[in-house]
Parts: structure tokens; sequence; C-alpha cells
């Protein structure tokens, strides 16, 4: 946006986005719902207007709803295809404006700042987004705004929003009045607790001292209300468009067996790999579309530990997701694309170099475990800056950090620390006798203290006790004990255990 230009957002919301997709490549009548696994429990993702008619709703039990409508025609939800149809909707909305972002799942925003021109104005451009869009299947609701937040409260919560709401520019505020909180995309608790004080919409709020509101609900409430009525800065977050890694074949007769299926995968990879390699990159993930002869497709998505364009290693991690993958009646066409990738650093390459090789071996065993149990499982200790012994190492995800080469000594430590579990003994010395998780215990030998001082810059509150006295202890028992005393409140903790 140009400095001076007044900003204009449109927020367009599809609230039925899945279910009308759907309905674009299997055309159903009536009732037609699609569920997935949630809640320990098969509910409702989405549903189409007739469905909503019937009574049912969005995270109903599917039990439930069959109850009410034996005849409910159901599928599986596709989070991963209305994630791709939605970036196509992306790419749409650009011929309206080169600013075009994601909202949530089911959304997108659009900043229209110098550009409703074009169109003979805001009016006509609304009513051309709303005819393109009902002509493609789906029932939007839009509204335009100084604010991202203006314009997604009118088109979540407004009664025209099926028409399109304007909100004439430095407007904001009043016209979101008579909305209710929930308009400001606040916590589910924050709503229910303004609820219980009578506070229901938008213009009760605004007549409450801000004071009182940021004492009691925080800065996070009043920072949604200034950001819907412009006070505070809300800019859009735009779909970064990744060009050029894709890769597809259509196939002359339709394939079955997952043997074929990675002999294709093998060969689009290799054209991926390439396009990679030009560019000086690497990918981190990859999502391999099938598309069956009956019209429907099927996905495969992997991730890798570290950035890559190694055609056998990466063809080798779709192999489990393929064998499960459902082929129906046969595949028809498939499509591979990079949709994460960093830049690739050049490395020398040794016959001697067994370091490179490990950690090639490495990266592939996370990228394998990563790919069935998520990445976000799969953690490694680092060092950390700080003499005291919870805050010693850091836990971060394997996939995106590097091994330590260098870990500092510092002093005997326990291979297991957990939190300090009192032990009820008294006096300076380490006790002879002493109870631990009801296990009773003799010294047999103690060396130390190690005395360890909290940071004083900090406010800990595990450390409020003061200065520790750290032993590590011998019990005839067999355990070995990593056991502290704090002087200034006299009392004995096990924090460890070695060995």
């Amino acid at each position: 946006m140009l400095a001076g230009m007044t900003q204009r957002i449109i927020s367009i919301w599809l609230p039925r986005l899945a279910s009308e997709r759907a309905s674009r490549l299997k055309p159903v009548r009536g009732p037609f719902v699609l569920t997935h696994f949630h809640k320990n429990a098969q509910r409702i993702y989405c549903l189409n207007r007739e469905a909503e008619k019937a009574g049912l709703t969005c995270d109903m039990s599917f039990a439930d709803a069959r109850a009410m409508y034996p005849d409910l025609i159901s599928d599986l939800a596709d989070p991963i295809g209305d994630a791709g149809f939605l970036r196509v909707l992306v790419r749409w909305a650009e011929r309206y404006c080169p600013y075009v972002g994601v909202d949530a799942t089911d959304g997108l925003l659009l900043d229209i700042s110098g550009a409703a021109h074009l169109f003979g104005g805001e009016r006509p451009m609304l009513d051309d987004i709303f005819a393109r869009l009902q002509r493609a299947g789906l029932s939007p609701a839009i509204a335009v705004a100084d604010t991202r937040g203006a314009a997604w409260a009118m088109a979540h919560f407004s009664p025209d929003r099926q028409t399109g709401v304007i909100i004439e520019t430095g407007n904001s505020l009043p016209a979101l009045a008579n909305l209710p909180v929930a308009a400001l995309q606040l916590a589910d608790k924050t709503i229910h607790s303004l609820r219980r004080l009578g506070i229901s919409t938008i213009h009760d709020l605004t007549q409450i001292p801000r004071v009182t509101l940021t004492r009691r609900f925080g800065a996070s409430l009043l920072l949604q209300l200034d950001r819907a009525s412009g006070a505070q800065p809300d800019p859009i977050e735009l779909q970064k468009h990744q060009t050029g890694f894709t890769a597809r074949m259509s196939l002359p007769e339709p394939i079955g067996l997952s043997e074929d299926v990675l002999n294709i995968v093998e060969r689009l990879m290799h054209a991926i790999c390439n396009k990679l390699e030009a560019a000086h990159m690497g990918a981190r993930r990859l999502r391999l579309s099938a598309q069956r002869v009956d019209q429907n497709s099927v996905y495969a998505e992997i991730g890798l530990a570290r950035p890559l364009r190694d055609v056998e290693r990466m063809t080798k991690l779709f192999t489990r997701s393929v064998e499960a993958m459902d082929a129906g009646f046969g595949i028809e066409r498939m499509r591979l694309e990079v949709i994460e990738a960093e830049s690739l650093k050049l490395t020398q390459a040794s016959h001697i170099d067994k370091k490179a090789a490990a950690s090639d071996a490495l990266s592939d065993l996370i990228s394998r475990i990563g790919n069935r149990f998520g990445f976000e499982n799969i953690v490694r200790y680092l060092p950390a800056q700080s003499h005291i012994p919870e805050k010693s190492f850091l836990v971060a995800a394997a996939a995106y950090s590097e091994r330590a080469e260098n870990w500092h000594p510092a002093g005997g430590r326990p291979l297991t620390i957990f939190p300090p579990e009192s032990i009820g003994a008294i006096g300076a010395g380490p006790p002879q006798y002493f109870r631990w998780r009801n296990m009773p215990m003799t010294l047999a030998e103690a060396i130390g203290p190690e005395r360890l001082l909290p940071e004083w810059w900090l406010d800990n509150s595990d450390w409020r006790s003061g200065m520790r006295d750290y032993w590590r202890v011998q019990t005839k028992q067999g355990r070995r004990l990593w056991l502290f005393f704090t002087p200034q409140n006299p009392n004995w903790f096990v924090h460890g255990e070695f060995a």
C-alpha cells in the first residue's frame, strides 16, 4: 500500500469450502457431511446447506447425526485437498489485487487499497467476486473495511454478509457496535467470561474503561479491539508461492500396484531435483497427489529432517505412504510438488569423510521416524549457558537443530534429573538414614558439597529457598543419588539419580 493511501481490506469467508469442494467432484442431493476423527469420536467436519437446514452442526457426533437423519450422505474429510484448493483460490484472487493472504482454512484476505477503481468501485468488485465464486459452486460471505479485523468480523457475523457488506472509510468501530464480542476473534475463555459479566456486544465492551479491561482480561482483548478499529496495525500475511518445484505426469493406462506408483514417483523426483539444483535449493516437505479414474484424489506427504535433493533417499521416504494408498480402480494422473524448500549449502565431498555419511544416516532416520510419529516428537538436547542444573540444557526439535559438538563439563551430574523430592531429613551433613519414594535408604558414601547459588537477576520460584549444597551419595541399597541441602530453609531433597 502506498503512503497516504487509505487501506481497504476484503475478507472472503467460505464456511462450506470443504463440502462444496467435495460436491464439485461428486455431486450429491440432500444433506451431505464430511467427517473426521476428533475428540475420540467420528464427528462432522463440514456440511452442506441442506444438512444445516436439517439441524446438523459442525463438530456434532456422526452417530447423533445419523440418528437425526438416517439417510444422511457422508464422506471422509480431506484437509490436504482443501488446503490445495484454497491455494488455487489465492492465485485466482490475484486478479483483483496483488496482495492476497489465507485466512485460517476457509477464507481469503485481499488488500484492495487503490485497486477498486479498476472494477468500477468496491460494490462492482464485490458483485464480480460473488458471481464468480457462486458459478464455481461456492457460497461466500464477504465484507470490506479499513481493517482486517473489521472486515473479518462483518464477513463472519453481519446478517448482510451473504450479499456483501461495505463499511465506509473511518467508520469501522461504529459499524461493529452491534456485533457479538466473538467477532473480535477472542479466546473462548475470554468470550465466556465477558458474557457472564453481561458484556455481549462490542458496544458494551467500549463502554467499560480500558484500565478495567486490561486489569481483568490482559492486554490481548484491547489489542484485538484496537486492530479492528484501526488504532493498531494488523497486516495481512501474504501467501508465498513456490514456483517451479512441481512435476506431473498423465499415464496412458491406470496403475494400481505400489511398485508402479513408486516408479512414477522416482521419475517425478528426478524432475523435481533438477529444478531444485538449478535454484540451489533443497526440499523440506513434499506432497504427492494421485488422481484416480473415479476423479477422486489421494495424497501422500513427507517431511525431511534437513534440506535435500537426493532422488533415491527422498523416493524411499514415500514407500510407506504409497503402500497404504488406496488406488481404487487405478491412478491416471500424478503430481509431485515441493511445499517447503530451503537454501541448500554446498559441502565438500570426500571418500574418507565418515562424518558426512553418519550425518546422512541420522537425517534419514529422523525423517523416517518423523513422518510416522511427527517431527515435533523427535528432540535432541543442546547445551545452555547456565550453571543451574535444570537450565543447563535446551530441548530442541531434532529436524531443525544441529548436534552440539562440544559440551562443557559441569562436574558430576546424574543421568536423570527430576523435580526435587523432599526426604524430610534434618542436619547439615548427609543423612545416614532417610526414606525416598517409600524406600528406606542407608548412606554408604557421600562426596561433596558442591555449592550452587541462584541466578540473582531472575526470579525463579524453584530457587527461592536460596543456595543449595549438592552431594553425590551412594547408598547400601545400590542407589546412587544426587542430594542437596538448603541452609537458609533447612531441608534435604533428592534431585537426580546416577546410572
